[in-house]
């Protein structure tokens, strides 16, 4: 469906802590790679927004952590865009084990496209974007 975006990552020896499950940073590391991945995907990578004087920056990001993840687990990150009328839009994310289908956390973002040369936000992120997408389905919000 245009409104899900999701990627797969495993999680490997050196995110875990002393516990023996994910350090808490490397699952907004996780969000942050979903983030991206469906931004290159829809046709925004970050050298497009450069190009036009643009870029993406986060404002906001929340983490409600459900189930611990552990070395060796494949993950699946999927992405859901949120737009509203002002200079902001969200995105949030469901880090799912695959394995049992269990979340392990979710996570929420409030982000803004940024003008680069007058380091405001912009408005209308959703139509800043959809200028650029050359995927412009991927854009659509949940």
């Amino acid at each position: 469906m245009a409104d899900h975006f999701a990627v797969r990552i495993g999680v490997r020896s050196y995110e875990i802590d002393v516990n023996g499950h994910v350090n808490h940073a490397n699952y907004h590391r996780y969000a942050e790679h979903a983030r991206t991945e469906h931004l290159n995907a829809a046709g925004c990578s970050m050298f497009r927004l450069v190009e036009h004087g643009m870029g993406i920056v986060l404002l906001e990001t929340t983490c409600r952590f459900q189930r611990e993840l552990v070395y060796g687990d494949e993950v699946e990150i999927d992405s859901r865009l949120s737009f509203g009328a002002g200079r902001t839009f969200g995105m949030q994310h469901t880090l799912r084990r695959l394995s049992d289908g269990v979340a392990a956390a979710e996570i929420g973002c409030t982000m803004g496209v940024l003008d680069a040369t007058a380091r405001r936000l912009l408005p209308d992120p959703r139509a800043r974007l959809l200028e650029l997408a050359t995927s412009p389905e991927l854009l659509a919000a949940s």
